[in-house]
């Protein structure tokens, strides 16, 4: 069936999230094909105030609205319960877009979420390092660890990322040290403080 667009709303319980160039590609295959939403319409219950909440294509739900769709194809799962509704969130994503980590974590119960198919983060074991505070292993450990590469993440606003993606390819192509690059350049800002 189809039904207006502003019938539909996202479900904030999706930890699933497709990202900038990715979403990019999903607004323009709903340009140029938007019969294919008639082949794989959304998943929706219908929520309590009469609301169609999605329980797969959220991200298609988000495209279409930026594309200007007023409608859109919708299968309707009312006779699914709250344990089949959460499980097909997870089961209908497991192999695209990105998972928001924080969502999952905070949100999902981790057992279930390997039983529907998602390698979810393990648990740390129980590690004993009493041991270590018998001798004085700082210069061992200094030595296992020299010249290991360390990693941080750094956030970029989704215009810039493409710029950013680019210019670290560019440099790593020529071997430079990308980390090193910018230490010194935010030491030398720093300074100007």
């Amino acid at each position: 069936m189809k039904v207006k667009i502003s019938a539909i709303k996202a479900n904030s319980k999706n930890p699933r999230v497709i990202k900038d160039d990715k979403f990019k590609k999903l607004v323009k295959s709903i340009q140029e094909f938007p019969e294919m939403l008639e082949k794989r319409p959304l998943v929706c219950y219908t929520d309590v105030d009469g609301k169609y909440v999605v329980l797969g294509g959220n991200m298609r739900l988000k495209a279409a609205h930026e594309v200007g769709l007023k409608e859109l194809p919708i299968v309707l799962a009312d006779d699914w319960t709250q344990e089949q509704r959460d499980e097909f969130l997870i089961k209908d994503n497991v192999g695209f877009g990105e998972w928001n980590w924080d969502d999952l974590a905070n949100e999902w119960d981790a057992e279930k979420l390997t039983d529907w198919g998602l390698d979810v983060w393990q648990s740390e074991p129980d590690v004993d390092y009493s041991i270590l505070d018998d001798d004085d292993l700082s210069e061992q450990l200094g030595d296992m660890t020299n010249g290991v590469k360390k990693a941080i993440q750094i956030e970029f606003e989704a215009e810039h990322y493409e710029d950013a993606y680019e210019m670290v390819k560019f440099w790593r192509e020529r071997k430079a040290y990308v980390g090193g690059m910018m230490m010194e350049y935010l030491k030398a800002e720093r300074e100007k403080l």
